[in-house]
């Protein structure tokens, strides 16, 4: 549990939105370096640009035409793919995802290598031209910085994992130029449903506006894209369409996972060794993009020309499903890069088009198409309203937008309840009490009521009492042949000292520690978390793996199990 107000995390927020910051500026020359060097340089093709960041809304064509293209892209992600998968093979695909995973079930940790190599993979790929966007990579990178500063303080694993939330957060609310919009995304990108870690929210709040603050005074304040104020006065009839943009935004942020995880299994079936597949996934991009050059990168500029009313129709519908496929291919196949940019880049092309038809402005339906798919898509609806709309500086389509994300996550909800991939976060889980990061406070809370002795009948497990069984360290039998049960670690066993893996190792399949009682700190493990003497260690396993472990346990006294409230 979270501890409000606690002086100390709040100086590490302010720490972490300054470093953060620094990192987004970091990765943001990086990229602009790899983008000069193979698409400008090498392909001679130039994607338009967002003024904000010094870009021109123009695309600039060498004299190969779109020819060289292909080359960039196959070679970017054939030098991402090396990097990745022989130096850190966590740091593959759209990050996010990693540091949902690493909050729930490696108690925050990143390994110190990741946040660099996500950096260098990241703007290869995205700056070679690869359909991906900078969400992914700079949420890993900042979470990565929390997850260090967290391992060179020797913090607790609730520690770290708010850490981790904080640097997220602060990375992305200096990418993106959205404070309020990131620090909700920290914490509600962790869960499946309308589930938050309300607990952290103050801090990555502050540390999301340190990180803003702090970017402003090297790119100013202004949103990264500009939103013509003529166009906020929407009449009655416009909040019709807004409903058929809230079904057409659920029925795309259904399609983006299919498309996005079966591409991602199809290359993981390939015979290959799966650092080539990046490169195949850039070759393939690349060839999409000698027709529609629109469908590289994160696509910003085009989405600012549909802002403006510049593109056509069939253009726009084309576009819909071209970004899908690029963005699956360079992100399924092991690229690395975001899923952010390129599901906004979908919506804006489902917003314009549903604008076409209804003949109002579009810059409103744009803007609000980036909502209703990206909302429904990452299962994220309250932080891509408030991201979306700082990012345009939108502020007065707050209602309409609302209304259209709304129908977008239910009818997704809907619809993607019997598919295999239900979200663009798969490490996402359906609620706190489905997180492993939150098994420490059910394990704390279980032991507590066991050592009250106050059990009802409903706790004798047949004719024994459930506190004795486990006192003594006699396996309880639960569902699926498997024991449940604890025991302390003798000071002469070998298994002191050695990490949880090296216990599995020594003792053998079919064992599982779910958690270390360690004074009066309940661990949640990791491979690497190194056993100690004295430790009480609850266990999950088969009834020969719990023998087999049996001679390095002692046998838990009466009132051992009892722990002290880590709040």
């Amino acid at each position: 549990m979270v501890k409000e107000s606690d002086p100390r995390l709040l100086a590490e927020s302010v720490l972490l939105g300054v470093v953060g910051a620094l990192a987004a500026q970091v990765f943001m020359w990086a990229l602009r370096l790899c983008q000069h060097i193979f698409l400008i340089w090498m392909a001679g093709y130039q994607p338009p640009g967002l003024p904000e960041e010094g870009g021109v809304l123009t695309q600039m064509i060498g004299r190969h035409g779109l020819l060289l293209i292909p080359a960039a892209t196959t070679i970017g992600g054939l030098i991402s793919g090396l990097l990745v998968y022989n130096f850190a093979p966590e740091a593959e695909g759209h990050g996010t995802d990693t540091v949902v995973k690493a909050f729930h079930r490696t108690g925050g940790f990143i390994r110190t290598r990741v946040a660099p190599l996500k950096l260098v993979a990241s703007a290869i790929t995205i700056g070679s031209g690869g359909a991906a966007g900078r969400e992914g990579p700079i949420a890993l990178i900042g979470a990565g910085v929390g997850s260090i500063y967290a391992t060179l303080g020797k913090r607790r694993d609730d520690d770290r994992e708010l850490l981790l939330l904080m640097g997220m957060a602060a990375g992305l609310s200096a990418i993106f130029r959205s404070p309020i919009g990131a620090a909700f995304f920290a914490v509600e990108v962790l869960y499946g449903s309308m589930e938050f870690e309300a607990g952290a929210l103050l801090y990555t709040m502050l540390a999301s506006v340190v990180a803003y603050a702090v970017n402003g005074f090297f790119v100013g304040w202004n949103p990264l894209f500009f939103f013509p104020a003529a166009q906020l006065q929407l009449k009655p009839e416009a909040y019709l369409w807004f409903g058929v943009l809230g079904i057409a935004g659920g029925l795309a942020g259904t399609l983006l996972p299919v498309v996005f995880y079966g591409l991602r299994d199809a290359f993981r079936m390939l015979p290959w060794r799966p650092w080539l597949n990046p490169a195949l996934g850039g070759l393939g991009v690349g060839l999409l993009a000698l027709k529609l050059p629109q469908i590289i990168g994160g696509g910003y500029g085009w989405i600012q020309e549909a802002i403006d009313g510049r593109m056509a129709l069939e253009l726009l519908l084309v576009l819909v499903f071209a970004k899908m496929l690029a963005f699956a291919l360079t992100v399924s196949s092991g690229g690395s890069g975001g899923v952010f940019a390129p599901s906004l880049f979908v919506g804006a092309m489902v917003g314009g088009a549903i604008e076409s038809a209804s003949h109002l402005p579009a810059a409103a339906f744009v803007v609000v198409g980036m909502v209703a798919v990206f909302g429904a898509a990452a299962h994220v609806p309250v932080a891509a309203l408030i991201m979306v709309t700082e990012m345009t500086g939108g502020y007065q389509l707050l209602p309409a937008a609302a209304f259209a994300v709304l129908l977008s996550y239910l009818l997704q909800r809907r619809l993607s309840g019997p598919l295999k991939y239900k979200s663009l976060y798969e490490a996402q889980v359906a609620g706190r009490a489905q997180s492993p990061a939150r098994y420490v406070d059910s394990v704390d809370s279980a032991l507590k009521i066991l050592d009250s002795r106050n059990l009802p009948k409903a706790a004798i497990v047949g004719h024994l009492d459930l506190v004795a069984v486990l006192d003594s360290g006699v396996g309880v039998q639960i569902p699926g042949r498997k024991e449940l049960g604890i025991g302390m670690l003798k000071p002469e066993s070998p298994l002191a000292g050695k990490s949880v893996k090296e216990c599995y190792e020594m003792v053998g399949s079919g064992l599982e520690i779910v958690a270390i009682l360690r004074g009066e700190e309940v661990v949640l493990p990791t491979p690497e978390t190194k056993l100690q003497e004295q430790d009480r260690i609850l266990t999950l396993g088969t009834a020969k793996a719990r023998h087999d472990l049996a001679e390095h346990l002692a046998a838990v006294t009466p009132g051992q199990s009892q722990l002290v409230s880590k709040n």
